[in-house]
């Protein structure tokens, strides 16, 4: 047996430290993210020196470096050069999270009835959270939204912005919940029903039901929010959103039955 046959050739053995030293690399960055937690290190607040960070975690540099380099891709930190730089605690946008979040679904094949399957169930409890926290400019910013669809669209342009004006109205409110977790995932599956492509031919079609229906449930919604009254504000949202389901899947057929009959296309070749 030669060197190059042997079980554990120098080239294994750096291959099994590479590995190892990321996987500590991980562990260490799970452990200063935990530390961040623990001492309550604002956005925006510089962390420890490199050295003092080998001290406190008992690692050399290459682990700590290759720990915050982990951080720094979660977003959680960011690294600043020159002078006063280094790592710096810094806050995840919802934005960059839900995005994320949305390239691990873009290939689950999502259907309307799966999102509406969660807004019903959690958008009237997002509603009811908000009862007696909106003010006068937030009710204001409702009824300037619903002004885009107070009327029948004229071109499929209107026809869409007004869709996406109607969910932008249920933004409003999500915006406005105490509890964060049930703000993120209610604002995640408003976007879905912006991005997903079978949404986006639905928004294409006319739909004047989807339209007025929807108009008519959001203005008793706001009266019950005006008056203070959750368990009212909880029934028609739930109502609002059951009927909203029932008329985006009517369509979901309707658009994708003209996808499977519609005929092929060749591409065009020179």
């Amino acid at each position: 047996m030669n060197a190059t046959d042997s079980p554990d050739t120098e080239e294994r053995r750096a291959s099994r430290a590479r590995i190892g030293g990321r996987t500590r690399a991980r562990t260490i960055a799970a452990t200063l993210k935990d530390w961040i937690a623990e001492k309550r290190i604002p956005p925006g607040e510089r962390l420890p020196q490199e050295r003092e960070l080998v001290e406190i975690f008992g690692v050399s540099k290459g682990t700590i470096r290759e720990a915050l380099k982990v951080l720094e891709t979660q977003g959680l930190i960011v690294t600043r050069t020159g002078p006063g730089g280094g790592p710096f605690v810094a806050t995840v946008p919802e934005r960059y999270a839900s995005e994320l979040l949305g390239n691990f679904f873009f290939f689950q094949e999502l259907t309307v009835g799966d999102v509406y399957q969660l807004r019903t169930l959690l958008e009237p409890e997002l509603a009811a959270s908000v009862v007696g926290r909106l003010d006068e400019t937030d009710f204001e910013r409702l009824a300037e939204t619903m002004k885009v669809y107070d009327h029948p669209p004229e071109t499929m342009e209107e026809e869409r912005a007004q869709r996406v004006a109607e969910l932008e109205f249920h933004e409003v409110l999500v915006a406005c919940s105490p509890n964060p977790l049930l703000r993120f995932v209610c604002g995640f599956l408003i976007r879905l029903l912006k991005d997903l492509t079978i949404c986006q031919r639905i928004y294409d079609r006319p739909n004047p039901e989807l339209r007025e229906h929807g108009r008519s449930y959001q203005i008793r919604l706001i009266e019950a929010l005006r008056a203070g009254e959750p368990e009212a504000v909880r029934a028609i949202m739930g109502e609002h959103m059951r009927h909203a389901r029932h008329l985006m899947e009517a369509q979901e057929a309707v658009v994708l039955n003209q996808f499977l009959t519609e005929p092929a296309t060749m591409p065009c070749r020179g």
